[in-house]
């Protein structure tokens, strides 16, 4: 509404509503198979959301483990008082070992070299420290390929006093694709039971990604890993857990113009008005996080209703048509993404306009980006 946004606040900013995150976790706690454990997928700073923030309210959820991409993403857990634990999804590497053994870490290991390096590192410092061992039934990024392969790496195990493989885990590459994808899917999972079942001992198996545990839930095994659900937007069409977005990210008016005929928006010329028009300007740009490529195609939200981008998106703002919003005025929240009446824009409406996915758009969002946390469940809110 008019005026709401003072000028204390900040040109745009992001809330983050805690508490749906911790209900899509407690929706996706309650959809898997009974015995089956959750972990909850927080690498890339939660995906835009805040890593220990989500790390927070998942486990409130009912969420069982962590997952980060990094040893360094770990640690910042730890240094924020996150005592559950945390599988590092990326491969081991000596330049960070030590840390993730210091940080109580579950490491990733694809071959016997890097089950050394976790065995030097736990032996240096008298601990015990677990690895999960990684297996590429078909993504070809990072694991052990066949039943050699993962025999190697066992026989290394066998070796290492100060090592122990709790674990072993693979990913699906086409879990939310066609029929051919499920097709493919299918040969993954059963080469993972072929060769996770070689691994001695009681170990946790894990495969569903968001996209299976959606549409598969037989495939569920030990543990799922929810990433992209968590946060709202489910890579399929089975949206059946009701999840919620849990970001909004808005911006304000900063100038209104009336314009007439054969004037030119933006850089390169690329929008002429063809008719009087009444234009607002956006403070938000490609340096917050937009996507130029939206350029028009992108809509926003301006009191419930829907506003054209025109012209290119600058790298600071961009420009709007509000010619049919006379209510509209400088200092007027705009949504980008979020609710605003009986509208909704979503990360997944931006990556259509964009010709990218959900994801990156939700980790585009950048760092001059006001990050509010809100739980409306105890009505308060912190800001970063």
């Amino acid at each position: 509404m008019k005026g709401k946004w003072l000028s204390m606040h900040p040109r745009n900013r992001r809330v983050i509503r805690t508490d749906l995150l911790q209900e899509n976790m407690q929706r996706i706690r309650n959809a898997v198979p009974s015995g089956v454990k959750v972990m909850a997928v927080v690498k890339a700073d939660g995906y835009g959301h805040g890593a220990a923030e989500t790390a927070r309210a998942a486990i409130a959820g009912g969420a069982d483990m962590l997952a980060v991409a990094a040893v360094a993403e770990g640690s910042f857990l730890r240094r924020s008082g996150i005592t559950a634990p945390i599988l590092v999804l990326g491969a081991v590497t000596a330049a960070d070992v030590a840390e993730g053994v210091e940080n109580g870490l579950i490491q990733t290991v694809c071959s016997p070299e890097m089950l050394l390096l976790c065995e030097n590192a736990a032996s240096a410092m008298n601990k015990q420290t677990e690895v999960h061992i990684k297996i590429d039934t078909g993504m070809g990024r990072i694991g052990v390929r066949n039943g050699d392969e993962l025999k190697a790496l066992l026989e290394s195990a066998d070796a290492a006093d100060h090592v122990r493989i709790t674990g072993a885990f693979t990913h699906f590459s086409d879990a939310d694709g066609d029929s051919d994808g499920m097709a493919y899917t299918e040969k993954q999972f059963s080469l993972f039971r072929e060769l996770s079942g070689m691994i001695p001992g009681r170990i946790l198996r894990h495969c569903a990604n968001s996209a299976a545990i959606h549409r598969r839930p037989d495939m569920a095994m030990d543990m799922v890993r929810a990433g992209i659900s968590l946060y709202g937007y489910p890579p399929v069409p089975e949206n059946d857990l009701r999840l919620a977005p849990c970001m909004r990210w808005t911006a304000k008016i900063s100038y209104i113009k009336e314009v007439p005929p054969g004037v030119y928006i933006s850089y390169g010329r690329t929008f002429r008005t063809e008719k009087p028009m009444r234009i607002a300007t956006v403070t938000c740009g490609y340096a917050d996080g937009y996507h130029r490529a939206a350029s028009g195609k992108a809509e926003v939200l301006i009191h419930g209703k829907r506003a054209r981008i025109l012209g290119r998106i600058c790298m600071d703002q961009m420009m709007a048509d509000v010619s049919d919003i006379p209510e509209a005025f400088p200092e007027d929240e705009v949504v980008l993404i979020g609710q605003d009446g009986s509208d909704q824009i979503t990360a997944e409406d931006i990556a259509s306009w964009s010709g990218t996915i959900s994801y990156e758009i939700l980790l585009s969002v950048g760092s001059r980006v006001e990050r509010v946390f809100e739980d409306t469940e105890k009505k308060g809110d912190t800001h970063q």
